[in-house]
């Protein structure tokens, strides 16, 4: 701006096209021009996963030529130009070629960074670095894009996962991929589509790409911890970043520079940051929780921010499982990243970033370790993605995401209601939509403050 997923009983809805139509006034129009867009463009401009690996593939040899996939960047952020820089350094055949963001500024900082350390790799013309709301349009519309890196704020991430999937267009998508549950069903039906398409969809949750992780889960599953019986996992570091409001700034403008701190565009601390410690406990269950109960609250954030500072959930998984988790920034507080699963035999020690793993038996010695670098990690899920199109089988990993994205939603809406909420109810009958009706800078609402539990309602 950052493998056995429990599918839900019910059928992944397909969207409600009049519901869709009425959601949002600039939203419902890129959908329309997005997909006006995507139908007018020819087969030879318009690369399915099937029409890149022909590109890519000489007719006289069975080797890839170097025709490069062209790639486009939504949100030049750090997150976005990190994600960039991955791609680029760990991909030999791509090409930048188009940036947007709501500032030109950050385009051109951007484009000035990524051509110092990449050369011939960045080809961004003046006219294709795009900003404001609907900029991400120009970019969908454009048909020498292959690949769209989509790494705004989270709020905007199932619609323009949505309207990429309209374009043809394969998708990096940062993680959260929704922050409600009206956003969770966007991402079910645009995995659906994205599937039948044959267009890729990766997303940011690099655990799941990194060798410590993977070892540890190969040795959960093998039986080497014997039983999960319960698992911690903490998200606990100290601050925030906090923006103070810019003088004649309309309220939309400082909500979107602030968007860490409205729970419309980040989903909490919990949602936008400690999903990838959910992502991986997800995983490690081999499915989402049922239930969520928990408490939490509010000490340091600054006046008008909408954040809380600190989440204790309690999920719980099939089985009777229990996962205690718990996330936190409060300056001056203890940090704690990382997960134990506790079996009826060992218990897995899974540590963040690059901490490693270790399994420590009953008798407290270490009997197996993997090391593990999370840049590394960061880097192979671009290189997946890239060599999926370019095989012609296209990695398509929305859902998965989605739900842990929701399981962090869950455990947010458990917190700030102070009730249990049930994955079902989630899934089948909450009706919370967090997407603002307007999106206009001239009467665009204030927050409505804090969530307070037994005032805030479940819904």
């Amino acid at each position: 701006m950052t493998l056995d997923p429990k599918i839900p009983s019910n059928q992944s809805p397909r969207r409600d096209s009049n519901k869709s139509n009425n959601r949002r006034s600039f939203l419902q129009t890129g959908l329309v021009t997005s997909a006006v867009a995507a139908s007018s463009l020819t087969g030879a401009n318009r690369l399915s996963a099937t029409e890149t690996n022909a590109v890519h593939t000489s007719s006289s040899t069975e080797s890839p030529s170097r025709e490069p996939i062209r790639m486009a960047l939504v949100g030049c952020g750090g997150r976005g130009t990190g994600a960039l820089n991955d791609s680029m350094t760990i991909n030999e055949n791509v090409k930048l070629v188009a940036l947007a963001d709501l500032k030109k500024e950050k385009c051109e900082r951007t484009r000035k960074a990524m051509s110092g350390r990449h050369g011939d790799k960045v080809d961004v013309a003046d006219d294709k670095m795009h900003e404001g709301l609907d900029a991400y349009k120009r970019v969908l519309e454009d048909p020498n894009v292959d690949l769209v890196l989509l790494t705004t704020s989270p709020g905007f991430r199932p619609y323009h996962i949505s309207e990429a999937v309209d374009a043809g267009k394969h998708v990096f998508a940062e993680k959260p991929t929704c922050v409600d549950p009206a956003g969770y069903r966007i991402c079910l039906d645009a995995h659906e589509r994205a599937a039948a398409n044959g267009t890729a969809i990766v997303t940011g949750t690099q655990y799941r790409r990194q060798n410590n992780y993977i070892q540890a889960i190969e040795q959960i599953r093998s039986g080497a911890i014997g039983d999960i019986v319960s698992a911690t996992s903490r998200y606990c570091s100290n601050s925030i970043w906090f923006k103070n409001r810019q003088p004649g700034a309309s309220e939309l403008d400082y909500q979107l520079d602030n968007w860490m701190h409205f729970i419309w565009l980040s989903g909490d601390q919990i949602t936008e940051q400690a999903v990838h410690n959910i992502d991986a406990m997800n995983w490690v269950m081999g499915s989402a929780p049922e239930t969520a109960y928990g408490s939490g609250g509010r000490f340091t954030r600054p006046e008008g921010s909408e954040m809380w500072d600190s989440m204790s959930i309690d999920y719980q998984y099939p089985g009777d499982r229990i996962l205690s988790f718990m996330c936190r920034q409060i300056p001056g507080t203890q940090g704690d990243n990382g997960s134990v699963i506790y079996g009826s035999e060992a218990n897995m020690h899974i540590a963040a970033m690059s901490g490693g793993s270790k399994i420590v038996d009953r008798q407290g010695k270490e009997v197996w370790s993997a090391k593990g670098s999370i840049a590394d990690a960061y880097r192979q899920e671009h290189k997946d993605l890239i060599d999926s199109i370019v095989a012609g089988k296209p990695i398509v990993e929305l859902k998965q995401t989605a739900e842990s994205s929701l399981t962090a939603v869950m455990g947010r809406l458990a917190a700030y209601t102070g009730k249990k909420v049930e994955w079902d109810f989630l899934t089948e009958k909450s009706t919370l939509d967090l997407f603002p009706k307007n999106l206009s800078a001239d009467d665009f609402p204030p927050s409505s403050g804090h969530a307070i539990p037994g005032k805030t309602k479940l819904v």
